[in-house]
């Protein structure tokens, strides 16, 4: 007899729908084969499987047992199958016995779990992208374990049902136990505020990189600081969360599927709902940036998407790795591609950088320092410097400054800030920021008179500046006007602006 489960296949964020089929014969030795393209985890789940049901009090079935995952031509991996699979043999041997009388029908929802030795159900990764799956399937529900119920249940439009153990749920199907839908999960309500670990206002001086960090957090633009060691860069890193605006549902949801995709949701968290920071090693590898894998998943460039990716010390990562990040900081998103096919990533992310002048971390002097700054900043291409729209200089705090008891510009104050340039950009030209304005969407927004563009020009060729570069800062000459809430951009916007391509003038 051939019974049937359906389940999914996680590939890179996206669920596939995977159809287990088992089948007991009575010919040959017993023996089970498990096909359809298996990695080492779905292999092992015949021992998780045989002693989950033997220590749930069913039997194993002692013939020759096949089992197909299908899609045959797509890789399977992880224990997600453990739970379908049982259930497929019970149905197989008649200890599930066939739908009637109402009871539900094992074939209408969309199951997956990993198995323990005793029958209890454990977390599986991507159950938010199965119920996304199960929604546009139009199957009755899905059936994961209940830890991720919670996580599943923020999908709109399906019924999620979590279990704790294998023998609740064949019980379930053979209409001895009633098993309630998790209540759905209002994402509204769980969106929160960053709470960032440093306040601005704890942070002494630097008035005019906080003007620099306001400006790129109103228009989602990337951030490069320049400064010797000790001059608070870093901190004021760890402090931009706190003045970005939150997350909407949309993004929630998108920012949740990439996490349970690797199982990095926060334990009792059903959403991501602030935005993602991650701060990479400088030895961290290309894969561990980029993403990668025979069977690719995510890398930070992605884990932060809708968030920021803050990397510190930035000449000391390796070439081949700050290369990667120039699909992403164009694109929005990272393609990496395999010989069994490509995936692409979600990789919108605010690029935040920093790095001292020397490796010793001291600004030139003299013509030797200034000679060992050039050979340091080198280690930086043009063409990724040409992607990142502020270049601001940290320099030191002079030690008045350091003990005053006059605290500046603080974190309330500079949200306030963002959130009224964000709310003129949302009006003119809906969720899009003003660093994702696209060259047409420029020439209609951030039109400049005759005189802004005879000074821009002048600029382009004293210090000669790319195309790219042009761009960038008619962008961010449009978020300053933004926070001055003009709706033209002004001369003094452009020569602002300007003056944040500090390295195109360096290097």
């Amino acid at each position: 007899m051939i019974s049937r489960v359906q389940s999914f296949v996680l590939r890179g964020i996206d669920a596939i729908a995977c159809e287990i089929e088992a089948d007991l014969s009575s010919v040959g030795l017993p023996k089970t084969t498990i096909v359809g393209l298996p990695d080492t985890a779905v292999k092992e789940s015949t021992e998780r499987v045989r002693t989950a049901l033997l220590n749930s009090g069913y039997r194993f079935p002692q013939t020759r047992l096949t089992i197909n995952l299908a899609p045959a031509d797509v890789k399977k991996e992880g224990p997600v199958y453990d739970l379908p699979i049982a259930l497929a043999l019970l149905r197989a041997d008649g200890t599930i016995e066939p739908s009637a009388d109402g009871r539900p029908r094992l074939d209408t929802f969309l199951i997956a779990g990993e198995l323990a030795l005793d029958g209890r159900v454990r977390p599986i990764k991507g159950a938010i992208s199965l119920a996304m799956l199960a929604r546009d399937e139009n199957v009755r529900g899905v059936i994961v374990p209940r830890a991720n119920a919670p996580e599943a249940a923020t999908v709109d439009g399906i019924d999620v049902f979590g279990i704790e153990t294998l023998g609740e749920l064949v019980a379930f199907f053979n209409g001895q136990a009633q098993l309630s839908p998790h209540e759905t999960i209002d994402a509204d309500t769980l969106i929160a505020e960053a709470q960032p670990a440093v306040d601005f206002g704890d942070i002494r001086g630097q008035e005019a990189a906080k003007r620099a960090i306001v400006i790129a957090a109103s228009g989602g633009h990337n951030l490069l600081m320049l400064g010797p060691a000790g001059t608070g860069k870093t901190m004021m890193a760890k402090a931009l969360p706190g003045i970005l605006p939150r997350l909407t549902r949309e993004e929630c949801l998108e920012v949740t599927r990439i996490y349970s995709s690797v199982g990095a949701i926060p334990n009792g968290a059903p959403l991501m709902t602030t935005r993602p920071v991650r701060t990479p090693h400088h030895t961290a590898s290309s894969p561990a940036i980029i993403g990668g894998g025979t069977n690719p998943r995510p890398g930070d460039v992605s884990l932060a998407h809708r968030g920021i990716l803050f990397l510190d010390e930035l000449p000391e990562f390796s070439r081949a790795v700050l290369e990667t990040l120039r699909q992403p900081l164009e694109d929005g998103c990272v393609t990496i591609a395999r010989s069994q096919g490509s995936i692409t990533f979600p990789a919108r992310f605010m690029l935040v950088g920093a790095l001292n002048p020397t490796p010793k971390g001291a600004m030139a002097e003299d013509e030797v320092g200034r000679r060992a700054m050039e050979k340091y900043l080198a280690r930086l291409s043009g063409p990724l410097v040409d992607r990142i729209d502020l270049h601001i200089e940290v320099p030191a705090v002079p030690y008045r400054q350091l003990t005053s008891k006059v605290r500046g510009t603080d974190t309330q104050t500079m949200r306030e800030m963002v959130l009224s340039a964000r709310q003129v950009q949302q009006k003119r030209q809906g969720r899009k920021p003003n660093g994702e304005l696209n060259g047409r969407e420029l020439d209609q927004m951030a039109a400049l008179d005759e005189s802004s563009r005879e000074t821009l020009g002048s600029f382009m060729r004293e210090m000669g500046l790319s195309a790219r570069a042009y761009d960038k800062i008619r962008r961010v000459a449009r978020t300053i006007a933004d926070l001055e809430r003009s709706e033209r951009v002004e001369m003094h916007h452009v020569t602002e602006a300007v003056q944040y391509r500090l390295l195109d003038r360096l290097l």
